[in-house]
């Protein structure tokens, strides 16, 4: 199901906390200052529901193999938690956001399920694995600056998401300098997206500034970085 815009009404508010959603039947954020729409809430538990089947085998490569679903559950908690953006929509795109690229759903299944918005954004931030690491690595430092706003803030959660993980469980065969390589790559990308929302840039920030100190050495835990 997609989260029209027209269900929304949205106001914009400093750095992009929104507002009241308008519904004749809804659930209240906490924290949030937000009523989304009851089919809003529905089809966020549906996309959640949907991530955690299409990701059912997958593990993290961390020492507690961990479930991969942990990933886009975190991009979740960071939009609307630590930026404050309560978009059923995005947040929909964000639980997703692996599944075309690290699965076998293809866009078409994500348009069938949940419309063509939430689809177009989970496309707009997946790699073309046909290439090689490299020119994917160049691409997303291109492409960043063309992605519509809310593939931009899914995209910056993921690179938040991802330097965290880089920090507290790098991969065993990932030396310093490979994270630092990695955190250096990250920013090229975030400085193509400057504006769109100053809180999550300030959370990257915070995190690239970890992993260019002496914390980005770690442990020897093992995380997937993608």
């Amino acid at each position: 199901m997609e989260v029209k815009e027209n269900d929304r009404h949205m106001h914009h508010l400093s750095g992009c906390r929104e507002s009241n959603l308008p519904g004749p039947q809804g659930v209240g954020v906490a924290g949030q200052g937000a009523h989304w729409p009851l089919d809003s809430v529905l089809a966020l538990i549906s996309a959640t529901a949907f991530a955690a089947h299409a990701h059912r085998n997958q593990r993290r490569k961390d020492a507690n193999r961990s479930p991969y679903i942990n990933h886009p559950f975190a991009l979740m908690d960071v939009l609307a938690n630590e930026a404050g953006r309560a978009d059923p929509t995005m947040l929909a795109a964000a639980v997703l956001h692996d599944t075309i690229e690290d699965t076998e759903v293809t866009f078409d299944d994500l348009k069938t399920a949940f419309g063509e918005k939430i689809a177009s954004i989970v496309l707009e931030v997946t790699d073309n694995k046909s290439l090689t690491k490299h020119e994917r690595k160049i691409r997303q430092i291109e492409h960043a600056a063309t992605i519509s706003p809310e593939a931009k803030m899914v995209k910056l959660a993921d690179l938040i998401c991802n330097l965290r993980d880089l920090i507290q469980t790098p991969p065993l065969d990932w030396p310093v300098d490979r994270r630092r390589d990695y955190c250096d790559w990250a920013t090229q990308v975030v400085d193509r997206m400057r504006g769109v929302c100053p809180r999550l840039e300030a959370l990257f920030e915070q995190e690239a500034a970890r992993c260019t100190s002496k914390h980005c050495q770690g442990d020897s835990r093992a995380a997937r970085i993608s």
